[in-house]
């Protein structure tokens, strides 16, 4: 089962409109999460809400208010922002569609959803702009207001789904050209850059598993609290070497070493895909990459 929905409403694109669900798309049941303690008996801190005159409050005794003044506020009722939305803030409202490519993942916030179909009569609408979205290879530009923040947002065909990213408005995002004083020109000569394409090209696969990716911190971060727990003796990790700065053609021989770059003029072999009766457990320990020997 997919969970309960963040948000309800609609995908509108100019006179049509498609009933669909938005589920956020990361989960936490991956993550550690440790709980602040007094250090003198382990108690749990606790935070609680007060009242400079009645002491401790509970949620259902909390309002909303804005300070016009100096500490003189105005109380808005949640009712009262529920009536303040109107038919378009209940909407994904599509302005425009552009090439998949134009947007740069930089604008990116990080917030993802999944929408979905909201009942049956949105099945064939929703599968049809899919389709469309993704034969044409274009994603939608669209505002919609999520948690009481209008949201600007780009939809795009993700497998069978459409997907909901929002975006930074320009003006959130450093430009990177307030970065070009900090660069020196210094184009490699004509060995280095053919050194170095070897390399890449070396490195580069036709498929990638993002499966064969762990987080290596929390794996270890549980190997901890399961030694605590059982009160075990604690082992350190043994301190990985600084990397070296050692000399550009240097470090670039030594990689190349290590991975067996083909030699020049011969081009290294491509990953093929898997096939679609291989196992996909077999197919990401192809992909994997090998461990190496550290020196």
């Amino acid at each position: 089962m997919a969970g309960r929905s963040s948000w309800k409403g609609y995908l509108k694109i100019s006179l049509v409109s498609v009933p669909v669900k938005a589920y956020t798309s990361t989960s936490s049941a991956a993550t550690i999460s440790l709980n602040q303690l007094h250090a003198g008996c382990n108690s749990r801190i606790n935070y609680k809400k007060t009242c400079p005159i009645h002491g401790e409050v509970q949620n259902s005794d909390i309002v909303s208010g804005y300070e016009f003044s100096k500490g003189q506020y105005v109380v808005i009722d949640t009712e009262e922002l529920e009536k303040l939305r109107t038919e378009s803030d209940r909407s994904i409202n599509v302005s425009t569609f552009i090439k998949a490519d134009t947007l740069d993942p930089i604008y990116h916030s990080g917030k993802n959803y999944f929408l979905v179909p909201d009942g049956p009569i949105g099945q064939k609408p929703y599968q049809l702009i899919h389709d469309v979205m993704q034969n044409q290879g274009v994603h939608a530009v669209a505002q919609v207001v999520i948690s009481k923040k209008e949201e600007l947002v780009l939809v795009r065909p993700v497998d069978r789904l459409l997907t909901m990213t929002a975006l930074n408005y320009a003006a959130e995002v450093k430009e990177p050209q307030s970065f070009f004083d900090e660069l020196v020109d210094s184009a490699g000569t004509k060995e280095e850059v053919a050194l170095t394409t070897q390399l890449i090209d070396a490195l580069t696969s036709d498929t990638f598993e993002l499966s064969q990716y762990k987080d290596l911190y929390t794996e270890r971060l549980t190997q901890l609290i399961e030694t605590k727990v059982q009160g075990k003796e604690l082992v350190a990790v043994p301190a990985g070497e600084e990397p070296h700065v050692i000399n550009l053609m240097d470090a670039i021989t030594q990689s190349m070493k290590q991975i067996k770059v083909p030699s020049a003029g011969e081009k290294p072999p491509r990953k093929a895909a898997p096939s679609k009766t291989e196992r996909p457990e077999a197919a990401a320990k192809k992909t994997a990459p090998k461990k190496r020997k550290s020196g």
